[in-house]
């Protein structure tokens, strides 16, 4: 069974810095769900280290279609934006984003030099993160009758299902929310009743 759940992050790591031959390297991690979250952080960056000479960053968004970018922001080809991409996988997280500031400190690194800073710059960004799993979760609208209301009730309660929304009138609306894994198993229950209907959302 494919897994229905990943990692991400919940909030913005703390600053990390990683010093080699007089460059600094600052690491930050951000969780993101768009690329316009992306943009904004960056900007962000770009202002509070307006001294800087390079910022370089991946991220990766989505659970089951993933979207992910790698950018060397003027270093070396491969040399920064895929070596940070390399620890956002294997921390296995996602739905994050990884820039590494660059202080150019006169001595230059080589490619090695710099691939090993950005990695670990990025590996100590993730170190400081919390990450959490969370669970890829499908949404169901459960339309029905009143009289049902208790029938639909038992199977919430017995299968612990998580309501995100309901609407208890005379035709009343239930919104919830089912790990993925189980979302056939429980859209059947639901499917099997007269005068129940359920729908994906």
């Amino acid at each position: 069974m494919k897994s229905d759940s990943y990692k991400t992050i919940i909030k913005p790591s703390e600053e990390v810095l990683f010093k080699d031959k007089n460059s600094k390297f600052f690491g930050y991690a951000f969780p993101v769900t768009t690329e316009d979250d992306v943009k904004i952080h960056l900007e962000d960056l770009k202002k509070q280290h307006h001294q800087a000479r390079h910022w370089c960053y991946a991220y990766q968004i989505g659970t089951e279609a993933i979207t992910y970018r790698t950018n060397d922001d003027g270093e070396p080809s491969n040399s920064a934006g895929m070596p940070i991409y390399g620890q956002i996988q294997s921390f296995e997280v996602t739905n994050v984003l990884v820039v590494v500031v660059r202080y150019f400190g006169g001595v230059k690194l080589g490619v090695g030099g710099l691939i090993n800073a950005y990695k670990t710059g990025a590996q100590l960004a993730l170190d400081a993160s919390k990450i959490i799993i969370r669970t890829i979760n499908i949404a169901f609208l459960i339309t029905f009758d009143y009289k049902n209301m208790n029938t639909v009730m038992r199977v919430i309660k017995e299968k612990n299902l998580r309501i995100t929304n309901q609407k208890l009138e005379l035709d009343c609306q239930i919104n919830i929310s089912v790990r993925k894994n189980e979302a056939d198993s429980i859209f059947e229950i639901f499917d099997n009743f007269y005068e129940i209907d359920i729908k994906k959302v």
